[in-house]
């Protein structure tokens, strides 16, 4: 009897269990339907010319080779066929944000299409639209295109800095072609970073996202598009990203404005602020953007923004790191006057500054050779630059210390220091000779337990701290 009556109280705990559960969970049906009706399909034509294979043919050396039939026919029967223009097609999503058809997706699934067609699906069947590319930004892959169309269902971006790590998520998309496909999950992550590009900052989700998903909409619970799907991790399963919906709105308003986005520019180099390099400057926490170098004449360089300063904020609003300063500067039209809070030499200090445009100038590259003075302690050997190099590294002046080798696993090799660097700074102080370098080593940098120097690689400057804790 007891046996019994265990049993029967296991088997009910275990149905309350399973009840609670399932009606914690919440029914997707009436959104799915309702906002899968601004979801669309979106096709791409590109035409592929073929290559010159003509050319390619009379390279080889004809006359008495056993290969020369071999050649002619291949020739004869294939090379016309392979140089004839060849259609590449693909597959995406979008979504409506305005009944007179104005659609949002990503800019890699329209970039350098020949065609764009966009398909509705409803109870009535499937409806096509030639579309057209209002405007495109490749640094945030976001596009918006325009149909000739009206009165159509739309979605409306919701707010993703409210977005918690956890909350229930649904994709809507056309993965591998199956269209309007319906996935739900949670937020896993926000502000990731995973190597797209200068404004990185995607909601990570495990509803799941493949090809074909991309640009479609990432929706709340209220039906409101927090995300656009945008990128997946290949190897991994339940692991996909979407761009903030915030940054998102701020884009397409500028692309149905001015075709384009334009963004603010202060002209420095950057870098993050690590745990060594803060206790180096003296900072209590390990945040802020270092200056590794200023561009003459830009906004930053106006405003006295000077190498070694952290900004540590925008207008009062806190820098985390590097990526955050660019998306800070970055959301700022060209023209906008800020006030940035620099931390310099142990003080905070107010600066302002008139941001000018943001555009993609490329830094030239150099290289330098290798010789001389060892700091054994370090694992680097230097010597003097000559005026040739100093030309060569894009430097103002002759000054600084070529570092002419590193000991391999040394304490320069661990802190990423490379034979090539220019040494321009330790500890905030210029260095121009042996002798100075090895001042500040013995009377600041011993002492602080940590060297932190400004180097000259590649056309740009950045620091790299070397931490001192295991030399006596």
């Amino acid at each position: 009897m007891k046996k019994r009556v265990f049993f029967f109280n296991l088997v009910v705990s275990f149905l309350f269990l399973v009840s609670v559960a399932w009606a914690g969970l919440p029914d997707f049906t009436e959104l799915a339907e309702k906002a899968g009706k601004a979801v669309v399909n979106i096709g791409t034509v590109k035409v592929i010319k073929g290559p010159n294979l003509r050319g390619f043919f009379h390279n080889f050396p004809r006359g008495g080779t056993p290969f020369d039939d071999f050649f002619d026919q291949f020739e004869k029967f294939f090379g016309r066929q392979l140089e004839k223009p060849r259609k590449q097609r693909s597959l995406g999503s979008g979504f409506i944000i305005s009944p007179d058809g104005y659609i949002v997706t990503n800019n890699h699934v329209v970039e350098g299409a020949d065609q764009i067609k966009v398909t509705f699906h409803s109870k009535n069947g499937e409806k096509t639209y030639n579309a057209k590319i209002v405007g495109t930004d490749p640094e945030t892959d976001l596009a918006l295109l325009k149909i000739n169309a009206h009165n159509l269902p739309t979605l409306e971006f919701g707010d993703s800095d409210k977005l918690k790590v956890g909350q229930w998520v649904v994709a809507i998309g056309n993965p591998f072609g199956l269209d309007h496909t319906v996935t739900a999950g949670i937020v896993s992550a926000k502000g990731r970073v995973i190597g797209e590009g200068p404004y990185d900052n995607f909601i990570q989700t495990d509803a799941s996202i493949n090809p074909g998903n991309s640009g479609g909409p990432l929706l709340n619970l209220d039906g409101k598009v927090i995300g656009i799907n945008t990128a997946i991790i290949a190897s991994g399963q339940g692991i996909g990203f979407a761009i903030p919906s915030n940054l998102a709105k701020r884009v397409i308003e500028q692309l149905k404005k001015n075709k384009k986005v334009r963004r603010g520019w202060l002209g420095v180099t950057i870098q993050d602020v690590d745990e060594n390099t803060a206790k180096a400057l003296g900072l209590e926490k390990a945040k802020g953007a270092l200056v590794a170098s200023v561009t003459p004449g830009d906004p930053a360089d106006k405003a006295g923004v000077k190498p070694g300063d952290v900004i540590i904020a925008v207008n009062g609003r806190p820098v985390e790191d590097s990526s955050d300063l660019t998306r800070k500067i970055g959301n700022l039209l060209p023209g906008t006057k800020i006030t940035i809070s620099v931390w310099r030499k142990g003080k905070i200090k107010e600066l302002k500054v008139i941001l000018g445009e943001r555009d993609l100038r490329k830094l030239a590259r150099t290289s330098s050779k290798v010789q001389e003075f060892t700091f054994g302690e370090l694992g680097i050997s230097v010597r003097p630059i000559t005026p040739k190099e100093a030309k060569a590294l894009g430097l103002n002046s002759v000054k600084g210390l070529l570092i002419t080798a590193v000991e391999d696993n040394s304490l320069a090799d661990r802190s990423d220091i490379r034979p090539g660097d220019v040494i321009l700074e330790a500890n905030g102080h210029e260095v121009d000779s042996v002798h100075e370098l090895e001042k500040i080593y013995l009377k600041d940098a011993k002492p602080k337990k940590v060297l932190m120097l400004l180097l000259r690689r590649n056309g740009q400057n950045l620091f790299r701290t070397i931490s001192l804790e295991d030399i006596k």
